[in-house]
């Protein structure tokens, strides 16, 4: 047959779940925590990266256009001399 449990054996038992639920609670927030810093961390490394490569992207065009304006100025002179 079915054995009733006691008022006490079913308070006993449910307290034991409440806190093993608190404490499963708790390890998913700190991991969640965890997740978070961690996501946090490639935003950030992804952001300094790309803000590298602007900066050489940047770099580069304006070397670019320097030396398409050097070109430039070479060009005048030698055909104001009529070479």
């Amino acid at each position: 047959m079915i054995e009733e449990k006691t008022a006490k054996e079913m308070i006993y038992e449910t307290n034991r779940d409440v806190k093993w639920i608190c404490k499963m609670l708790q390890e998913m927030k700190e991991t969640d925590d965890d997740l978070e810093q961690r996501v946090r961390a490639l935003e950030g490394w992804q952001s300094q990266k790309i803000g590298e490569e602007l900066k050489v992207k940047g770099i580069s065009a304006a070397i670019g256009a320097g030396a398409g304006g050097l070109t430039t100025l070479v060009l005048k002179f030698f055909l104001n001399r009529g070479w």
